[in-house]
């Protein structure tokens, strides 16, 4: 095992005590390589939900908190369960293109968005190779209502906070597999990275100055919003099915 990949850090803070509290309850260490990396992975693609943090380079700990959380903050609380349970991960580095977040963050508020937006996932080793880990960014909630909502389309889908080539059907469950759900909206690679915290010294956060303040306070919270009335679609449709 190479040490820097099983590194606790600021932001891959698997030692604190909530962390390791949800490691030990659900007994995850009891699990073989390959099924601790999908109870970690299935747990922060379904059971944190699709939301936007205060910022990009908040800790593990404080996304487990919150609930929810996007591609670089699920990814923050994804590599400490995996760390957690001694399974080596890091760090790599993209922009996406900010038409791919377009639906999610509503129009009123999209002049905010860089027009690339800093983009992250998580490499595992496993069985010997790296291996691609982006599509635990939208719960299954928020995902299936998508595609109730556009049901005629199939393949190629690019909004919402999406960007894949097979939209009815994208690989976003761990089978040992690389997994993806927005890589087609990908824009520069900045390459691999030992920790997020790494990564986040050397290139900043998406926003700064007024913009950071008007996000954090206001302007998340009215995306979050619109996002959870999106996944509420698929719940009241299920209501309405029932007899």
């Amino acid at each position: 095992m190479c040490d820097k990949y099983l590194t606790k850090t600021s932001i891959v803070n698997f030692e604190h005590k909530n962390i390791q509290s949800l490691i030990n309850q659900r007994r995850w260490k009891s699990l073989d390589d390959f099924n601790k990396i999908g109870a970690a992975y299935q747990f922060v693609k379904d059971e944190i939900l699709f939301g936007y943090n205060e910022s990009d380079d908040i800790s593990a700990s404080n996304v487990l908190a919150d609930g929810y959380g996007q591609c670089n903050t699920k990814g923050n609380l994804l590599m400490a369960l995996l760390r957690g349970l001694g399974i080596q991960c890091r760090f790599h580095g993209f922009t996406i293109a900010q038409q791919l977040q377009k639906g999610a963050i509503p129009t009123y508020v999209f002049w905010l968005a860089p027009k690339y937006i800093i983009h992250s996932w998580v490499e595992v080793y496993f069985d010997g190779r790296w291996i691609n880990l982006e599509g635990f960014i939208l719960d299954e909630q928020y995902l299936t209502s998508l595609q109730q909502k556009f049901s005629e389309e199939k393949d190629n889908f690019c909004g919402y906070g999406v960007a894949t080539k097979c939209f009815s059907t994208p690989d976003i469950n761990w089978r040992g597999t690389d997994t993806y759900i927005q890589k087609e909206g990908i824009h520069d690679d900045f390459g691999l990275y030992d920790s997020p915290d790494k990564f986040y010294q050397e290139k900043g956060t998406n926003l700064s100055g007024v913009k950071r303040w008007m996000y954090q306070r206001v302007i998340r919270h009215l995306i979050n919003f619109n996002v959870a009335n999106i996944r509420k679609t698929t719940v009241l449709e299920v209501q309405n099915a029932q007899p």
